[in-house]
């Protein structure tokens, strides 16, 4: 895309090519569907939505004195990446292989487009969500991965079911919510037994099944 240069003012110019640069994340499908089932989610409405529940859900944090501006600006930002990178699905063991590299070279090609000093700062905050070393980005994290599961429940789990996700992988994929929340960990289990129960979520198999 070549860059417009708006009234002299290279500064102004770059942040208009970043922001049109990622309206290309409306375009990024994700594997869940939207709770109506009408279609896949898109990875901006995604961002939209967990940044909204950072913000709802703070007062369930073990510590509730978290930095919400910073939260909410890692989970706007962490997920730009999959404009050249993709969305990797939560359960593809390949996909996650090479996930690191991808992600590094769209971060460098689309932070890269801002200016100088905002480049450093929000390639800084993306890393410290995919750190997830700090407070704030252990709970953007496990809102991150908790948000996906309100889908599946409430689509009757519809990409679980086409995946064949069980009990112990959706566990596993949740392990950051049992570190920042002890309420939403509770929530956690029981909305996955209640899946469980209703035959949306398989069970892992007993020993000797299977």
């Amino acid at each position: 895309m070549t860059k417009d240069v708006w009234i002299g003012n290279d500064r102004l110019s770059a942040q208009l090519a970043f922001l049109v640069e990622i309206d290309k994340l409306k375009s990024v499908l994700r594997k869940t569907y939207l709770i109506d089932k009408s279609r896949l989610e898109n990875s901006a409405e995604h961002s939209w939505h967990v940044a909204l529940w950072s913000m709802l859900m703070l007062e369930h944090a073990n510590d509730p004195s978290l930095d919400l501006h910073r939260v909410v600006r890692m989970l706007l930002l962490h997920d730009l990446v999959e404009i050249d990178a993709g969305d990797t699905f939560a359960y593809d063991t390949q996909g996650y292989e090479d996930k690191e590299e991808r992600e590094n070279a769209a971060a460098a090609r689309l932070f890269g487009l801002l200016p100088d000093d905002q480049r450093e700062e929000w390639i800084t905050l993306w890393r410290e969500f995919e750190d997830g070393e700090t407070a704030e980005a252990k709970y953007a994290s496990a809102l991150d991965r908790l948000q996906p599961i309100i889908h599946n429940h409430y689509t009757g789990g519809v990409s679980w079911r086409k995946n064949g996700i069980v009990r112990s992988q959706v566990l596993k994929r949740l392990d950051p919510v049992k570190q920042v929340s002890e309420t939403l960990w509770a929530f956690t289990k029981e909305i996955l037994q209640k899946s469980i129960d209703q035959g949306i979520l398989l069970d892992d198999p007993k020993e000797g099944e299977g």
